[in-house]
């Protein structure tokens, strides 16, 4: 049986703190950022002040907005079937997200997927994946 997410909405305001309230403001304008260190490099998720590599200090970057699915799960029986699971960036890190726009049956690890913003109730639009 198939399961397609029709129509989501994320319930509440995403929390902020003044860490991340950068990412959010991002999400307002329709930027997807991460935190990349500015002594190794690397990009991370979580956004966070220090680098969780090298401790250094980092700064906000546009990410590309596409990755490839790691690993998900789909509640089928929640009210309203849905997916989550772990998406790899193309710049790095993995993140835990929502899958929208899509047949559930069809999702697949390694499947390339795209950022797509979802409205918040009263906040921000939350970042959450669909497939390419």
């Amino acid at each position: 049986m198939a399961y397609v997410q029709r129509k989501i909405s994320f319930a509440g305001t995403p929390e902020t703190t003044p860490e991340i309230k950068p990412f959010w403001d991002g999400c307002a304008a329709g930027k997807f950022l991460l935190r990349r260190c500015t002594s190794c490099k690397k990009a991370h998720w979580y956004p966070r002040s220090l680098c969780p590599f090298c401790f250094g200090d980092c700064e906000w970057v546009e990410a590309s907005g596409k990755g490839k699915i790691y690993t998900f799960s789909v509640m089928t029986r929640a009210e309203t079937p849905y997916a989550i699971g772990y998406v790899t960036l193309e710049e790095g890190p993995s993140m835990m997200t929502n899958f929208v726009d899509c047949d559930f049956a069809t999702l697949k690890i390694g499947q390339d997927v795209k950022l797509k913003f979802v409205p918040s109730e009263d906040g921000p639009p939350v970042p959450m994946f669909a497939p390419v």
